[in-house]
């Protein structure tokens, strides 16, 4: 057998060991499951017609993600704890999770459900969805600012992550607390979500998503 001359030898070796590193290409679906740990919905809301901004997040979050890079699709299942609003003041929080707002006896969870749209060098750029809030169900689409994925340094599985946002009105879900004072009614969501994948779906899938912007 012919010798590799010495460059080609190295290149040839350099590119086994990535392959070693990277594992087998992500094909077909994959389902990851969300990391309450590192997952807050944020929110930002009016007060007083623009004398300051009030923000808060919820503190836990639950759901799925699907993923099929290949395929270019996607869908989120994410379920909002109400309960769990928190403003950084004891106070405000009680209010919130009160009648005068979120209600959260009533109408203990938020829900959003959607596709991931607009791929993007396999990363989803959209989110084209619908959120349940406060007993009401509208469209709603996310933007996703940035979106990785990669081998969980602990775990050993892929690990995704992403930022999102939107702004919608929060008196179209019934949510019309200080509006008569001159409140604007519009919010802006901000979140931040990591998801790893499951058991099942992680045999032959590995992190091959490059961060986007």
């Amino acid at each position: 057998m012919t010798a590799l001359p010495p460059f080609t030898r190295h290149a040839a070796l350099a590119t086994l060991a990535m392959a070693s590193a990277l594992g087998p290409v992500h094909a077909g679906p994959a389902t990851y499951t969300i990391d309450p740990m590192h997952t807050y919905p944020s929110f930002e809301a009016d007060h007083f017609g623009g004398l300051s901004t009030w923000r808060g997040k919820f503190d836990r979050t639950s759901g799925k993600i699907t993923l099929d890079k290949s395929a270019a699709t996607g869908s989120v299942d994410i379920t909002v704890d109400m309960a769990s609003a928190d403003f950084g003041l004891d106070k405000m929080n009680e209010a919130a999770r009160g009648p005068e707002l979120f209600d959260a006896t009533k109408y203990p969870h938020a829900i959003y459900k959607g596709k991931l749209t607009a791929f993007v060098n396999g990363a989803p750029t959209k989110v084209a969805g619908e959120l349940t809030l406060h007993g009401v169900t509208r469209p709603l689409e996310l933007t996703v600012n940035s979106f990785k994925c990669m081998p969980h340094p602990m775990f050993k599985r892929e690990l995704c992550g992403a930022d999102a946002s939107a702004t919608f009105k929060r008196d179209t879900f019934g949510m019309d607390s200080g509006k008569s004072y001159g409140f604007n009614m519009d919010v802006v969501l901000r979140i931040q979500v990591e998801a790893l994948i499951d058991d099942a779906s992680a045999k032959d899938k590995v992190a091959s998503v490059q961060p986007q912007h």
